[in-house]
């Protein structure tokens, strides 16, 4: 008796799950079919097309939170090394961090918008005050340096363009955007990054204050496309300074030489070394 039991038991068993393998079979295929819409900030459109559609040139600007925990940095006070606190980190809420620095000059006005997802922790944007020039800074976790490299070499391909909001008016930044940076520790000493083929013919500039910058980052730079308006040649402090002078120098559309010395002039003034000694720290050009 107990025979039969368990076989008309496995038999029911069996004619219950094929059915229900079917049905979730046709609800996943049902669900394959469906047109998944983009997220909001993310348009079909191309770079170009996007570029063009800015109430002005933009400035997207990279920053990989200083982390103590997961970056191959020499440490520094805790307080200013935590890469999940943007509020006080030394490349974003400190003195001298993008933030921070930016909120004290006079020739940049803050705008409100509204804040991205992770691993982007918080986003800061200034309109120029005389200039028609915008300028978007993201602060990245401190463990997802990596991925805010990838981020930077994918903005410069073109790629990833994201538009956001504010008061109204569009925004397109990314891949859209005319100059990308990048501020932070140099992780490319300890890591590759993926590169992905260029979108466009567009030309972009790019600006990479992180420490021998020049020689880790030339190879994956070229990939993008891109050109370097400014980037180093020795270990130095990426502080929110030296990015202020440049990009005062590529607002103007001065040279690649010009916007140097301009960098090196604002690094020499906040360090306290000779004007020859930054100079020498920094490069311009392939």
């Amino acid at each position: 008796m107990l025979k039969y039991v368990k076989i008309w038991f496995f038999l029911v068993l069996f004619l219950w799950i094929i059915p229900s393998c079917r049905a979730l079979q046709a609800s996943r295929q049902e669900t394959m079919r469906q047109p998944v819409a983009p997220p909001a900030s993310i348009t079909g459109k191309s770079a170009k097309e996007l570029r063009g559609e800015n109430p002005g040139r933009v400035a997207h600007v990279v920053v990989a939170l200083c982390d103590n925990a997961s970056q191959g940095i020499v440490p520094v006070p805790a307080a200013i090394g935590n890469g999940d606190d943007p509020a006080r980190n030394l490349y974003w809420g400190a003195a001298f961090g993008v933030k921070s620095y930016f909120r004290k000059q006079a020739d940049w006005l803050p705008l409100t918008v509204a804040q991205p997802a992770a691993p982007v922790l918080e986003r800061v944007v200034f309109k120029h005050r005389t200039e028609n020039v915008y300028l978007v800074a993201d602060a990245y976790q401190g463990r997802e340096i990596k991925r805010a490299l990838n981020d930077f070499f994918a903005f410069n391909a073109g790629r990833q363009s994201e538009t956001i909001e504010i008061k109204g008016q569009k925004l397109h930044i990314g891949g859209a955007a005319n100059l990308i940076a990048y501020t932070g520790h140099d992780g490319l000493m300890e890591f590759s990054v993926d590169v992905p083929e260029i979108a466009d013919g567009e030309p972009r500039d790019a600006i990479m204050l992180a420490c021998i910058s020049k020689s880790y980052f030339a190879a994956p730079l070229r990939k993008t496309g891109a050109q370097p308006l400014l980037w180093t040649t020795q270990f130095m402090a990426p502080e929110a300074y030296t990015l202020k002078a440049a990009l005062d120098g590529w607002i103007n559309h001065e040279s690649g030489p010009q916007v140097r010395q301009r960098a090196a002039a604002a690094y020499a003034k906040y360090q306290r070394i000779s004007q020859k000694a930054a100079l020498g720290l920094f490069a311009t050009g392939f």
